[in-house]
Parts: C-alpha cells; structure tokens; sequence
C-alpha cells in the first residue's frame, strides 16, 4: 500500500494568558478542550489541546501559553493563518458571538469559491471560518451556546506565507502527495486527495517582506498525519534522502512525531494517528486532569504549585 500523507494532523501556536486562551477556545469558540497537560520541554508551562469529542486528526488546536511571552510577527517562513470549516448561514451566528465577546474580525468575503471570515484570537492569531465547497459531514462538538448547525468541524485548511513557494511546493507535492488545484494571483491553493477534511494547505508568497517572529499570538508548527509508526519512519528516510534535518522519532504521549524544517522556513511535523488522547483519560474525562508526561511525574506538586488554575 503506497504510503500517504492523511491531510493536516494538528496544528500548534503560542499564547500567553493561559485562562484567557482557554476562555475564547473552549467558550467562545466552543471547542472540546481535550487535553490538559505542559510542555515536554518547559513543564512549567501548560500545553492545552483542543478539538473535537475524541481528538480527531484534523481538529487538533494546541496551544503553549507562556504568561510573559512577547508578540510575534506574521511574516515569510511561518504558518500565518488556521482555517475551520463551518456549516453554510453560520457567519452571521459568529458575527453576531464575535461582537458580543469583543472579538476582532473582518468582514466576510470569498476566495476559490468559499465564503471566509477571518478573525483574531485575544493574541492575535489570525483564523478563519470557512464554508467549505464539498460537504463536510464532521460530526462537531456542541456547547449550550455553540449549536450543531454553527459548530466548526475541524481544520479546512492552513496557509503558509514564504519569501518563494516553489522549494515548499515540492515538499508538499514530491514528498507529502499533494497537488496544486488553484491559484489566485499569489496564493497557490495545494490538497491532497488521501482525506476528504482537513486536506488544503495555502502557499502565499510574498517576496520582500519582513520575516516572522514566533511568539505570542503565532503558529509554532504544523503537524501532517501518517497513520502509523511504520510509515512515519518510512517518511523520516524520504525526507533524509532530500538532504533535510529530521529528527528521530519522539513519543508525544498522544501520537508519535518527527520534525524537520522544510525550505521556505516552516517547522513541519508528522505525526501518527496512534495512540490517542484516551491512552491517560477515558472520553468522558478527557481534559478534566492535569496529565503529565511520565519523566515529570514525580515533580508533580511542584508543577502543579506553579501553574495558574484554569476554569
């Protein structure tokens, strides 16, 4: 069986207010908050996950909020912009939430066929909502005030600004199986068709401008999905043949990873379907304890004196 690259897997940026970027995902937003646990390599800092009732690959939002953390910058060689695909007559619902919590957004508008509204967190993050041109039939997560007929499904696409986007362009082509299928003046549109959802990446060039800076209110990295081990390592020796930096594999607790850099800038990740977020919690649980990664475990009374308490 040919090994395939399954769409976007996660998606993961930086905050700063912890309380305040659990307040506008899990409220405001109305997404699942699935997991609360820190950062493999800073335990002081939490590490949230959001997405869908169980955690599906491409619903994975996850932020590391670290309280004093300055602004970044959207810029070439980053992930710029996180799209969520949202059911037809929904954007009037969230212009209406958006003006009631005081949150930024312009106006809705189209680009390839498809209506978007695009919108800030409190940091700064740019996303967008999006109504998607093929069904997505998703089951969403639901809230009191966030109703099924308005609730996102799950990621749409991401969008990649870079100085070039022809080196990133053959990653996602040669390496990963995508094919280009639009393009609109400087805005190359790339999917793969191994996955119905979550299957876009944007490629927006833009030469000349000042790079970005990862920081607060930006994307950290962008995880594609393999199925298993196997193919990931499969992946790792394609990536190595291409002359890039990849590192060994990790054990993310939740899925299994590697990272390289692609050449326009963009730390990608790949990361396994398996095991899942009911590996430490069962599914009605999920994302009521501070789970904590075996090697902190026995500091867990320090970590946890210093982390904010989140409601």
């Amino acid at each position: 069986m040919e090994d395939r690259i399954l769409g976007l897997h996660h998606v993961t940026a930086i905050a700063s207010d912890a309380q305040r970027n659990f307040t506008f995902y899990a409220k405001t937003l109305g997404l699942r908050f699935i997991k609360k646990t820190v950062n493999f390599d800073d335990p002081g800092t939490y590490h949230f996950y959001f997405g869908n009732e169980v955690g599906s690959a491409g619903t994975i939002l996850t932020f590391f909020p670290w309280p004093h953390i300055t602004a970044g910058r959207r810029g070439p060689g980053q992930a710029t912009e996180i799209g969520y695909s949202v059911p037809a007559g929904s954007l009037d619902f969230w212009m209406q939430r958006f003006d009631a919590h005081g949150i930024t957004y312009n106006k809705p508008s189209e680009r390839f066929g498809e209506q978007y509204l695009p919108f800030l967190d409190p940091d700064g993050l740019k996303l967008e909502l999006i109504v998607s041109k093929t069904p997505d039939a998703r089951t969403p997560w639901t809230t009191p005030e966030v109703g099924a007929d308005v609730a996102t499904r799950g990621f749409h696409n991401a969008t990649l600004t870079l100085a070039s986007q022809k080196a990133t362009a053959a990653i996602l082509t040669e390496v990963f199986g995508y094919k280009l299928i639009d393009q609109h003046v400087n805005r190359y549109r790339y999917a793969t068709d191994a996955v119905d959802t979550a299957s876009i990446i944007d490629l927006v060039e833009v030469a000349g401008e000042a790079p970005s800076i990862t920081a607060g209110g930006t994307v950290h990295h962008i995880a594609f999905r393999v199925k298993d081990d196997a193919t990931l390592m499969r992946f790792r020796e394609i990536v190595l043949k291409r002359g890039l930096n990849i590192t060994h594999q990790i054990d993310r607790q939740y899925f299994h990873s590697l990272y390289f850099r692609e050449p326009g800038g963009v730390l990608f990740e790949l990361a396994t379907e398996n095991p899942g977020f009911m590996v430490d919690e069962p599914l009605a649980e999920l994302g009521t304890h501070l789970l904590l990664p075996p090697q902190y475990e026995a500091r867990r009374t320090q970590i946890e004196g210093h982390l904010p308490v989140i409601s």
